[in-house]
């Protein structure tokens, strides 16, 4: 049995009503037809529309409020609420923590009452660790060296690297860390990345998440990062990537003064966008099936593209733009091992993320990857993220409207950022439902 968590109803017109989650998942509550739990019609006003959020990873499960007007209670406790004076709009500025729940707490909205039931799986309780020293992040320094040490042992589990020397780290991130490693036999240079579980001892996350990287192993494109190799030791996933010698387009934002030529952004996100038109068409190893079971499927979307994972390399002195980490941080997160990390936002970056995806976070369609190279495209030409980010980001992105890129920007021309305005528009669904129209459409306004 894995573990799980059920809401069951014990007050309120939808009293006896249960919920259940087994899996990494959230869960957007209130009256607003596109929640995930609506409770209420549009014309009780003691629920708000998006009242609040629970990041939910079994056993654990969280609440946040989402700055609603009558507010969220645990155990007849209040843990947030907008002032009665300030509009939904307003709400937007707010920001309010989170609270961990237990097995049989409470939650009250309006005059409806939860009842939290969390059943732990066996083998969790044996392995759970000590939640301080779950918080420490590992040395990925001395990780990655006793792997490669290992490796020159002649441990057979870590062959795949055993003819790789360390030569620096090239960053660290919420998930891990990624180093400069050369073939000492090629004299070539690769990266390999390191992510380490924090929720450790979750077997079935960890073969659900190598199998994940059997799927990203699987692409071959020119505008895509190269996974050469992976493994799982000493607790740690370890990932040899191709390297990309010019980083990321972050830092070649940061060296331009934040913004980017309009001819240079567009090429760039030209060629991402061919990335995901062989990525969303292409068959896949390991799909789940709708019987449950793992079989070929067609199309991986990434989830999660944003400045930092599109890489930069040269041939010939021109710019190639290379998707990074494709798929491979956001199915992290969905195998359970990032711990509970959107409402923490250590995850993820809703700067790049579609409502679409909040609204459903464990069964994105392609057009989110379309949303997010605009939004990158937004980015790259005027140094700001398509939406004003003042409190809580999660309602900002379920509430806010993208800002019109001219706004931003008086320079770009008016074509071009009907397009990207057309491309970021979500209500009722995203305007470009695949890559291939978008890079139509931006090819056709430019020429």
């Amino acid at each position: 049995m894995s573990s799980k968590i059920t809401l069951t109803i014990t007050q309120g017109t939808l009293s006896g009503k249960q919920y259940t989650f087994d899996s990494r998942s959230t869960c957007i509550i209130g009256r607003n037809h596109d929640c995930n739990l609506q409770l209420a019609n549009e014309i009780d006003m003691t629920i708000s529309r998006y009242h609040c959020l629970l990041d939910i990873n079994p056993p654990d499960i969280r609440v946040r409020d989402l700055g609603s007007l009558n507010g969220t209670f645990v155990n007849n406790k209040k843990i947030g609420q907008r002032k009665r004076h300030q509009t939904a709009q307003e709400g937007l500025k707010l920001n309010f923590p989170e609270f961990d729940l237990q097995d049989g707490d409470e939650i009250k909205l309006g005059d409806i009452l939860f009842k939290i039931g969390i059943e732990v799986e066996e083998s969790e309780l044996i392995n759970t660790p000590n939640p301080v020293a779950e918080k420490a992040k590992p040395n990925f320094l001395n990780l990655i060296q006793i792997l490669l040490d290992s490796a020159a042992q002649g441990d057979t589990n870590l062959q795949i690297i055993s003819c790789y020397k360390l030569v620096k780290s090239l960053g660290k991130g919420a998930l891990g860390e990624v180093f400069l490693a050369e073939n000492n036999k090629l004299r070539k240079s690769v990266a390999i990345k390191l992510m380490y579980p924090s929720v450790p001892g979750k077997e079935e996350g960890i073969d659900q998440f190598l199998e994940e990287a059997k799927n990203t192993k699987s692409l071959q494109h020119p505008h895509i990062v190269e996974l050469l190799d992976y493994g799982f030791a000493e607790e740690t996933f370890f990932f040899v990537m191709e390297y990309c010698e010019g980083g990321n387009v972050w830092d070649l934002m940061q060296r331009s003064g934040w913004r980017l030529p309009v001819n240079i952004a567009v090429e760039i996100i030209v060629q991402v966008l061919d990335g995901l038109i062989y990525a969303h068409q292409v068959e896949i190893p390991n799909i789940q099936l709708v019987n449950g079971k793992l079989g070929t499927g067609k199309g991986l979307i990434h989830r999660d593209l944003n400045p930092y994972n599109i890489l930069i390399t040269y041939v010939n002195d021109k710019i190639v733009a290379k998707i990074g980490d494709y798929g491979l941080a956001k199915a992290f997160d969905l195998a359970g091992l990032s711990g509970q990390t959107l409402t923490g936002n250590q995850m993820g970056t809703p700067a790049f993320i579609p409502r679409q995806q909040v609204l459903d976070f464990q069964h994105s369609l392609p057009e989110v990857d379309v949303w997010a190279t605009a939004a990158c495209l937004y980015n790259m030409l005027t140094g700001y993220f398509p939406r004003d980010f003042t409190g809580d980001p999660w309602l900002a992105v379920l509430q806010s409207d993208p800002v019109p890129i001219r706004q931003r920007n008086k320079t770009i021309p008016p074509k071009l950022a009907e397009v990207i305005d057309l491309a970021l528009v979500e209500k009722p669904k995203i305007t470009f439902q695949t890559a291939e129209q978008f890079k139509q459409a931006l090819i056709k306004s430019v020429s």
